[in-house]
């Protein structure tokens, strides 16, 4: 899968190349090798004519294929050249060497193509030193100043173990002596410390106090002397003095073939840019020396603190590298600043700066275990790529950058560079190492106009005297002139002699207008022609993928039949002889022919001459729907009509019709009615004629139905009720005689009944006494 992805991606890129190479738009050598870098000029004489000069432009390969010698080609490859190359080594006795391979080389680039070349660098052991001590010297900085009294004895001390050519340099800086940055009163401007009870220098902004010297006791001097200063605000002048500094290199004493140090200490922060508007300083640093025969920053009232990015390009521009010995509250900021800033470190520097001579040492030994490669000078618009091949074998793409790199290690870079398009001239820019001097120089020219070996010939016979030049295998003219040969002159090749009309193109897009006449263009589908290039044989309709069918020649978007076709397409057969039956009939009878093939017409015919039809009947059938249509719905004619129209049928009432050949049917409708007609055949169709109906059963009639089956329902409804009527009174005859029987069987008793119980009650009246009764009762109790 991978294979056939990247074969696919190579064949698109090809196509690419050769597209863009022969897209026709290069008429001259140099034009042509514009288009691309795989782009190639054939400088043959008659290799092309003059309207197809542009084919000369193309691939390599492809001028070959078309018969272009090789030694006619002029097709530049990209390279590059090494002019110097001294060797890289240790330096041994007055014997220079240098630290970067090669010194110098020329680039020769086409558009579109990159040359990757290797640069090597190496630190020479022993390599001199300059380090320039550039010191705060604010009123807070008092304490600092007692601490550094020996410090050139100490450093010159442990730089020896590093290198056998030191030197030392001494420089500070306050604040600019203006207001709001320092007090304006007589006392103050005297002593800026008076307001705290102690003397001190009046405030200035940079002073270079020594140059770079190797006398260790000369520096202590220097610093024994030194006094502090004082402003009103934090932030310090510190970046006029790097400035200066970096700029003025006669006075401060920088060796060309040294490491320059700049060693800055502060515990405060530095103003920049438009800082000083406050004071009203409005004109812009100008990044030049301003030393006056004091020593100090002439313009320091004048011109306002450099911005970042002119600090950057001097420093870099100077080969300084700086060390901010800053105290912690300030180290985050430096150490913004060095992220910008090339070759730059910090650190950390005690309140009393007693370990400065530690900072200095390690940061030293830092920078000496790093190789950075930095692109110098005119590189705009140009791609360059880095790859870092470091001492111990890590390879990083896209850096050029390797540290921990011991001296006498070598380290290799890879260099890309491309060029977008073509330049204006020779470009130089070089690559060197970040702090050293050593540098390789490298001379761009871009490769945008053909070499041809002999000079242009003016005035040669291959070109009309006078009106143009030969050269590079065609003939370039002079303004106002063109052709083949210049012979034409722009005032005789009127452009609007080769318009159609005030709306049209030149030569219709398809030509070339030469010496006022349209030249047509080549076409690889046939033939353009006409006196504006306006007709072709080829823009024509294709039938079946055929051109005319196949039976007709394009002329001018038109396709003119051969004899025996028609039709826009040329596709129809002006011959019926295909669309005869075997019987003679034309598509059996049941359609038309049309391009030489039959079109059947009768619902269900088919075949090539309608010869098959298997719900085809005779004449009768066929006209049978549309008679009973005539016969039964005589109101509706509009749906007669389509009825009739399909199997082209036709109702005539009158008698213009030729009553010979025809037929009498009789057909039995659905209802059970016969119907009668005659038929005969037409030119358009079946005639049918005499339409007749009989024997259609009587209808129903309706009422008296309606009235026997209400009749019937009455008279069903009467019996019912009657056989009910006669059903209830025999069952009710029945009950009565069943219960006469039962009653006549019964035997009464003639005793008391003992569930009888009379009607009467009888109470006894309590209060009432007889006493005959009770008389009575008692004697018949005593007996």
């Amino acid at each position: 899968m991978g294979l056939i992805l990247l074969s696919l991606i190579l064949r698109y890129w090809i196509n690419t190349v050769e597209g863009s190479c022969s897209s026709g738009s290069a008429v001259t050598c140099d034009e042509c090798l514009q288009l691309s870098s795989q782009c190639a000029w054939c400088t043959q004489e008659n290799f092309t004519d003059w309207f197809s000069v542009s084919e000369r432009c193309d691939t390599l390969d492809i001028l070959l294929e078309k018969g272009c010698a090789r030694s006619q080609l002029q097709f530049p490859v990209s390279k590059g050249q090494i002019l110097l190359d001294l060797p890289l080594g240790k330096k041994t006795g007055n014997v220079n060497s240098t630290q970067i391979s090669p010194q110098k080389m020329a680039l020769k680039l086409r558009p579109g193509s990159q040359v990757t070349f290797q640069v090597k660098i190496q630190h020479t052991e022993d390599y001199p030193v300059d380090l320039y001590y550039l010191m705060d010297l604010s009123a807070s900085m008092f304490d600092d100043l007692k601490k550094i009294k020996d410090l050139g004895s100490s450093l010159s001390k442990e730089m020896a173990k590093l290198t056998s050519k030191f030197r030392m340099g001494f420089g500070s800086f306050v604040e600019k002596p203006a207001l709001p940055f320092i007090k304006v009163t007589e006392e103050e401007l005297a002593n800026p410390c008076s307001g705290v009870g102690f003397t001190c220098l009046p405030t200035f902004g940079y002073k270079h106090v020594l140059s770079l010297t190797s006398s260790t006791d000369k520096f202590n001097e220097i610093i024994a002397r030194q006094q502090v200063s004082a402003n009103t605000d934090v932030p310090e002048c510190g970046f006029d003095a790097i400035m200066q500094a970096a700029v003025c290199g006669d006075k401060i004493g920088w060796r060309n073939d040294s490491m320059r140090l700049l060693v800055f200490v502060s515990d405060a922060d530095s103003h920049f840019g438009m800082d000083s508007k406050m004071a009203g300083i409005v004109i812009p640093n100008d990044g030049q020396c301003h030393l006056d025969d004091n020593n100090e920053y002439a313009l320091s009232t004048v011109q306002e603190y450099p911005t970042l990015g002119q600090l950057i390009d001097k420093v870099v521009e100077n080969n300084i590298l700086l060390i901010f010995a800053v105290t912690n509250e300030q180290t985050p900021k430096y150490k913004n600043y060095a992220n910008l800033i090339p070759g730059a470190t910090v650190g950390d520097l005690a309140k009393d700066s007693r370990n400065v001579l530690e900072l200095i040492v390690t940061a030293y030994k830092e920078l000496r275990s790093e190789i950075e490669l930095e692109a110098l000078g005119d590189t705009e618009g140009l791609q360059m790529s880095f790859t870092a091949l470091c001492p111990d074998g890590t390879v990083l793409p896209d850096l050029k950058r390797c540290s921990n790199i011991k001296p006498g290690e070598m380290v290799v870079f890879n260099v890309s560079v491309a060029l977008p398009g073509c330049l204006s001239g020779v470009r130089h820019f070089s690559l060197k190492p970040v702090g050293l001097q050593d540098s390789l120089e490298v001379e761009l020219e871009s490769l945008c106009s053909c070499d041809c070996r002999q000079p242009p010939e003016a005035d040669g016979s291959r070109c009309t005297e006078g009106q143009g030049a030969f050269q590079c295998g065609v003939c370039v003219c002079q303004p106002g002139f063109l052709g083949a040969e210049c012979e034409c002159s722009e005032e005789s090749a009127l452009l609007s002699n080769c318009l159609a009309n005030n709306e049209s193109v030149i030569c219709s897009g398809q030509g070339q207008c030469y010496c006022g006449q349209c030249v047509c263009h080549a076409s690889s589908f046939g033939r353009v022609y006409g006196p504006y290039c306006e007709c072709d044989n080829y823009s024509c309709v294709r039938f079946r993928g055929e051109l005319c069918g196949g039976h007709g020649v394009c002329d001018c978007g038109q396709c003119l039949c051969e004899s025996g076709w028609t039709g826009e397409y040329c596709n129809c057969s002006t011959s019926a002889e295909a669309c005869m039956s075997v019987d003679g009939a034309l598509c059996s009878g049941r359609g038309r022919c049309e391009c030489g093939r039959c079109v059947c017409s009768l619902p269900g015919a088919s075949g090539d001459n309608c010869e098959k039809c298997a719900t085809c009947g005779d004449a009768c059938s066929s006209a049978r729907a549309c008679v009973e249509c005539h016969l039964e719905d005589k109101d509706d004619a509009e749906t007669c009509d389509q009825t009739c129209s399909v199997p082209k049928i036709f109702i005539n009432a009158t008698a213009d019709y030729d009553k010979g050949p025809s037929m009498k049917c009789t057909l039995m409708t659905e209802n059970e009615c016969r119907i009668s007609f005659h038929v005969v055949g037409g030119d358009t169709g079946i005639i049918a004629y005499n339409l007749e109906m009989h024997g259609c059963p009587e209808p129903p009639n309706i009422p008296m139905i309606i009235l026997g089956v209400s009749l019937s329902v009455v008279c069903i409804g009467l019996i019912l009720l009657g056989v009910w009527k006669v059903l209830v009174s025999v069952h009710d005859k029945k009950e009565v005689a069943k219960f006469e029987a039962e009653r006549s069987k019964a035997k009464w008793q003639t005793g008391t009944n003992p569930l009888f119980r009379s009607s009467t009650s009888t109470f006894k009246n309590v209060t009432y006494r007889n006493n005959e009764r009770e008389k009575i009762i008692t004697l018949d109790h005593h007996r």
